[in-house]
């Protein structure tokens, strides 16, 4: 039996003084998917968020490797992969300003040809090197999703990362996902789309407190 990489235990969180969803608990081992689902409101992002260690839970705790993510917290750091509902992404910059940007704050070092490389494969061939504000949401989803093909981590934290694509960009996507599990990485989404994944997977609602 696979000892699970990350551990979720009975993680909870309040709005306005108030229980926003019932205590989480699950296990993600290797080569394992999580879909996570809700209605809008019912606290998807805030449960994402703890679980990345960006928010603090008012009970629960997170594990990496049997270890509270508090105490290894540079380790889990180089071991995850957060993007966002809200893309973290300057409009300033270019696609591949950007891409190099977030590598450089993860500690990572990746090269002009790798990171055109990764934008290309997502669909921004001939738009690398314009400002991220003259593009579409679909494409700057994309942009965003292209540190998927340049990250290290193991882990993957994906708030709703099917939004504003196209059909044709979310099959790519999911297979993304798949080959990521079938190597033996671990994905936790958020996504109201019902989208095929291979691999091992689990469903988890959350239940309004």
């Amino acid at each position: 039996m696979s000892l699970a990489l990350l551990e979720v235990d009975g993680l909870a969180c309040e709005r306005g003084g108030r229980p926003l969803f019932e205590p989480v608990s699950f296990n993600l081992c290797a080569g394992e998917w999580l879909h996570l689902q809700g209605d809008n409101g019912a606290g998807k992002t805030s449960l994402m968020r703890m679980v990345s260690g960006l928010s603090p839970a008012i009970t629960g705790e997170v594990r990496w490797a049997g270890v509270p993510i508090r105490q290894c917290a540079e380790l889990y750091r180089a071991e995850m992969l957060y993007l966002g509902h809200t893309l973290s992404l300057k409009d300033d910059l270019s696609a591949l300003e950007n891409l190099q940007f977030e590598a450089a704050v993860s500690g990572e070092s990746l090269d002009g040809a790798r990171a055109l490389q990764a934008l290309a494969a997502l669909g921004l061939r001939g738009r690398e090197h314009l400002p991220l504000r003259v593009l579409s949401q679909g494409q700057k989803r994309r942009a965003a999703l292209a540190r998927l093909l340049t990250s290290r981590a193991r882990l993957w934290l994906l708030d709703e990362p099917f939004v504003a694509l196209d059909p044709g960009a979310v099959t790519q996507l999911a297979d993304l996902l798949s080959q990521h599990v079938h190597q033996g990485g671990l994905v936790l989404y958020t996504s109201h789309q019902a989208v095929p994944m291979g691999g091992t997977g689990h469903h988890l609602r959350l239940t309004a407190a």
